[in-house]
């Protein structure tokens, strides 16, 4: 059945010395903003993660990573849902399920939008970006045989950065995939442990930090909104940082997070509010850690 309460999720990474979403258009550098300086990723790279987290559970999904066709594909998922009718088998994805699907294959088209959605992942600071170079392990081939001298590799890394990610679970589109309640609790999990599951030379030492999920009460149609947006940085002794402090930020012992705008937010609307959880590693320091005590179920993970 599908879910009938809205929910709006704050999650907050740490990137340190890797690349949080590189950009093929531009030598993968890390995806950034010009003008703030701020690290970005894409909602597709957060989908990602996810995905390749629910893969590893065994979890069936359209987007298995794999180079094939959406043909290919169809007749795989065939096979495993043992159904035929193209919209019942990709019922049965649970990434079409809760981010959505445009499917069109033969004489069969359909588009379902995905309840949940993620906007662009951003440092909650002005962040560093580095350029790297090394040698390759092995020398080019030339006319007269191997070359004597191996060629260079670029790549570009973050040196630090706390990401924050908003995304907000839309119940009236839930009605059209299917998903559920255990759809959105896979999500979580799929977020929380894909993070720190990202164990590539790229993506190594990205680390699940904060996870907040606000559930709304059934019949509620609004929102708060960015919650992205409604937490600031500050340094380790609580005062405001210039642009130079923020890139020169190195570790999360650096930092401690100020969630009164969030909170203020919350108390306004509170009596929309079914219930307010909060998953966290236990290394983030909070300002308002006993308030959130007093509104949240608190998990450490």
């Amino acid at each position: 059945m599908a879910f009938k309460q809205r929910r709006e999720y704050l999650f907050l990474y740490s990137v340190k010395d890797a690349n949080p979403n590189g950009d093929p258009l531009n030598e993968n550098h890390p995806r950034y903003d010009g003008d703030t300086a701020q690290a970005m990723a894409s909602d597709v790279r957060i989908k990602r993660t996810i995905r390749d987290e629910w893969v590893r559970a065994g979890e069936m999904v359209l987007v298995d990573g794999e180079a094939k066709s959406l043909k290919t594909r169809f007749e795989e998922l065939k096979t495993a849902a043992g159904q035929e009718d193209a919209r019942e088998v990709i019922r049965e994805c649970l990434d079409a399920r809760l981010f959505g699907v445009t499917f069109a294959l033969g004489s069969v088209a359909f588009s379902w939008t995905g309840p949940v959605q993620f906007k662009w992942a951003r440092s909650l600071h002005s962040a560093s970006f580095e350029f790297i170079q090394g040698t390759s392990a092995f020398a080019t081939e030339g006319r007269g045989g191997d070359k004597q001298q191996r060629s260079f590799r670029n790549e570009y890394l973050v040196p630090f950065a706390l990401m924050s990610v908003y995304a907000i679970a839309n119940q009236n589109a839930s009605t059209e995939t299917g998903a559920d309640d255990e759809d959105l609790g896979k999500m979580v999990s799929g977020l929380w442990e894909g993070t720190d599951n990202l164990i590539t030379r790229s993506k190594n030492e990205h680390k699940s930090r904060l996870l907040l999920e606000i559930t709304y009460k059934e019949g509620f149609n609004g929102k708060i909104g960015a919650l992205d947006e409604k937490v600031k940085l500050l340094d380790k002794n609580g005062a405001e940082m210039d642009r130079e402090r923020q890139k020169a930020l190195r570790s999360l012992d650096e930092v401690t997070l100020d969630m009164s705008a969030l909170l203020a937010a919350v108390q306004a609307k509170k009596e929309q509010i079914e219930e307010i959880k909060l998953i966290s590693d236990g290394d983030i320091n909070i300002v308002q850690a006993n308030e959130l005590k007093d509104l949240t179920k608190i998990e450490l993970r």
